[in-house]
């Protein structure tokens, strides 16, 4: 049996603190019993949060699955939308267990490379600020920036949750039609943040796509709104490896 902060954690229903507060506050129960700080389950319990059932995972595999889709615009990043959107989650396949969680979300307006698990766990370090992982990003802006401008986004720019800066920014490519194309890279992921670095400095985003997470790519050869299975291995290359299985 596993702890019920790990376990619920590893379905991607919070993180093991948030869970560990909600325990605290008597909305969890096991099996009709108000859960304690402690208490284990296993797949099989019933297990409800605030009086609804929750699906657990199956433990026993040693680890989960990774999976890497090319998103394209026009779908959101939640399991249900109020504007009757498509969502990147019809795309998917069943998970072989427990469900897929994201990793990050991609705006309505920006393509390219989405990650998803059925490591709840391994979701929450990957998306903590605390871990640093490097997001990189095709992007074309109008207009053609000065170095000024690139120098203000290197060294930082106040936005209203905060300063943000880029690591490198790369031109790619200059077109005539007033539009300029850079990659980026930055390590934190806050809600739009590469568009409104770049209205910071005064020039509007026409496009963007994520083109790497960490270190997983996004292959050449994958269509928009196709999945590929991946290694989740792949993942210890940057010091991020998945929850190992309970005892």
């Amino acid at each position: 049996m596993t702890r019920l902060q790990k376990i619920l954690a590893g379905a991607g229903l919070g993180s093991r603190r948030t869970i560990e507060d909600w325990i605290r506050a008597g909305r969890i129960t096991v099996n009709g019993r108000t859960a304690q700080l402690g208490d284990r389950a296993e797949p099989g319990d019933d297990v409800r949060i605030d009086g609804k059932r929750v699906a657990l995972p199956d433990t026993a595999s040693a680890e989960g699955q990774l999976l890497i889709y090319n998103k394209p615009l026009d779908e959101v990043t939640t399991r249900s939308d109020p504007q009757g959107r498509r969502t990147v989650f019809e795309s998917l396949p069943p998970a072989e267990s427990g469900r897929w969680i994201s990793i990050g979300r991609l705006d309505v307006n920006t393509s390219g490379l989405l990650l998803f698990t059925t490591d709840g766990a391994l979701a929450h370090r990957l998306m903590h600020p605390s871990g640093e992982v490097e997001r990189e990003y095709k992007v074309t802006v109008r207009g053609q920036p000065t170095a000024d401008a690139l120098g203000r986004l290197r060294d930082g720019v106040m936005l209203e949750d905060g300063p943000a800066r880029f690591d490198t920014i790369t031109p790619v490519l200059s077109k005539a039609g007033g539009e300029a194309t850079f990659k980026v890279i930055l390590r934190e992921g806050r809600n739009r943040e590469v568009r409104r670095m770049w209205t910071a400095v005064g020039h509007e985003v026409s496009r963007l796509a994520r083109t790497r997470y960490g270190p997983v790519e996004l292959p050449a050869d994958l269509p928009m709104g196709r999945w590929r299975l991946i290694p989740i291995g792949i993942l210890a290359t940057v010091g991020l490896k998945p929850a190992a299985p309970s005892i």
